[in-house]
């Protein structure tokens, strides 16, 4: 097969100059799997653009129908990796729900996810709502705004329901941060009970991402939180209106990974810097002049084999602004990062940030150390093998020395107070602390009994 991918390239334009210093490949036909999601894209425009193609790699990507199909494919070996929730590989690898080793060199994204609810429910949170000179609503709009909404609903005795994608997702995390700080308590899990409602003030369940704009339409759900583009689908439609961005409740917060099992990359090392090599090369097109490409990038996205939705659906986030209400359009540039900011690169310190809120919520139902936090944020996220894929690019011309965190401990600086929308700074070093310091949820010792929390 290597030979004929030899042949291949003399004839080919897209090859680069640096195909013949090719990897020495274990593995080179794989599938990867994705959910119909744009932050997908690197994926996409990797085997589009021919970069997996150019590392020798024959790759076949495959939608699959939700993010648990798609964990189970990587663990059982259906799948050699997929575009993943980045709770997935931390959840697998510390054994809540399935257990696994999953590992990611790569993170896909920062920000584009938004909250989106229905339009009852949006009449009502208006009167709470500060109103900017021009008559429209200020942002970002605080949670705070929807819970005299839900306490009509509780004084009617109809539970508030909302729709997240998978309960180790950011969607269900940014979901659970919002209405928390707005002083709504969106429930506990415990080692009993894993529905993620004890306590409750707002229900929170799964629901596919493709499905949400439909499960609002048909009143199961009075809201979400989903990646794009089912907001913006919502405000096409005419059936519900975007409240916040992730981007505006923690800016630049980090988003999908690249997972495969710690066996693929022990077995197939070359093959995984290579997937590692052409990821990193999309998310450099992908961000490129401005992301003078994103047009490009919808075009390929709204292919039904991709995400599937109208190009103006996808375009309204992808090239650098989010429609809320109708014609209510605001500049948002950064909605979605595929590689400035280090996007690309694997922190430690984003890894703890989802341990935190698994613990906040009972999904750890125990306390643990500092030190905890970060041996599994090490043993999940590989900058390791990042830096090497990202050297052999430097080496070969195709990227630059200066985008890449060279010199990193792997952890970011503290997100300051002013990038996060209840005022509570972030530092990954220090998890327990952080916990503290966050008025809703569990701390210390604390642990969820029965319906109740025992110190």
């Amino acid at each position: 097969m290597k030979s004929i991918l030899f042949g291949l390239a003399a004839s080919t334009a897209l090859v680069s100059p640096a195909f013949a210093e090719m990897l020495e490949l274990e593995k080179d036909e794989l599938t990867f799997g994705f959910i119909k999601l744009t932050d997908m894209a690197p994926l996409a425009v990797a085997y589009e653009r021919g970069y997996f193609l150019e590392e020798g790699l024959f790759v076949t990507l495959e939608a699959q129908a939700n993010w648990k199909v798609l964990l189970d494919g990587v663990i059982g070996g259906q799948l050699d990796g997929a575009h993943m929730l980045a709770g997935q590989p931390l959840a697998a690898t510390i054994g809540f729900g399935t257990e696994a080793h999953i590992i990611t060199p790569f993170s896909m994204d920062l920000n584009g996810n938004g909250i989106t609810v229905s339009n009852e429910v949006w009449e009502k949170m208006l009167p709470h709502i500060p109103k900017m000179d021009d008559g429209r609503p200020q942002h970002p709009i605080s949670a705070s705004a929807l819970a005299p909404v839900v306490e009509e609903f509780k004084a009617e005795g109809k539970p508030f329901n909302m729709g997240m994608v998978f309960p180790v997702s950011t969607h269900n995390y940014e979901l659970r941060y919002w209405l928390a700080a707005g002083g709504l308590h969106p429930g506990y899990y415990s080692p009993e009970n894993v529905t993620g409602q004890i306590g409750a003030d707002v229900f929170l369940s799964v629901t596919p991402p493709p499905q949400m704009p439909a499960t609002l339409e048909a009143g199961t759900i009075s809201g979400y939180c989903v990646g794009e583009p089912w907001n913006q689908q919502a405000v096409f439609k005419g059936i519900g209106v975007p409240v916040i961005t992730d981007y505006q409740l923690w800016k630049n917060n980090p988003e999908k990974v690249f997972g495969i099992t710690a066996e693929f990359a022990e077995q197939y090392p070359n093959t995984t810097l290579a997937v590692t090599k052409a990821l990193i090369r999309a998310a450099i097109w992908l961000d490129e002049n401005d992301n003078a490409n994103r047009p490009e990038a919808v075009q390929i996205l709204s292919r039904p084999e991709y995400v599937g939705a109208d190009y103006d659906v996808i375009a309204n986030s992808m090239t650098g602004f989010f429609e809320f209400e109708k014609g209510d359009k605001r500049d948002i540039p950064d909605f979605n990062v595929f590689f400035r900011y280090n996007a690309t690169y694997p922190y430690y310190s984003d890894a703890v940030w989802y341990l935190t809120q698994m613990r906040r919520w009972g999904q750890i139902s125990e306390a643990k150390p500092d030190s905890w936090y970060a041996e599994v944020a090490k043993s999940v996220y590989r900058p390791d093998i990042y830096l090497q894929a990202a050297r052999m690019l430097v080496d070969e011309g195709l990227a630059n020395e200066a985008d890449f965190p060279w010199e990193s401990d792997g952890y970011k600086e503290p997100t300051p107070a002013a990038d996060i929308i209840d005022g509570i700074p972030y530092d990954g070093r220090t998890p327990n602390a952080y916990l503290d310091s966050l008025p809703i949820g569990l701390k210390g010792e604390q642990t969820v009994v029965g319906t109740e929390v025992k110190s």
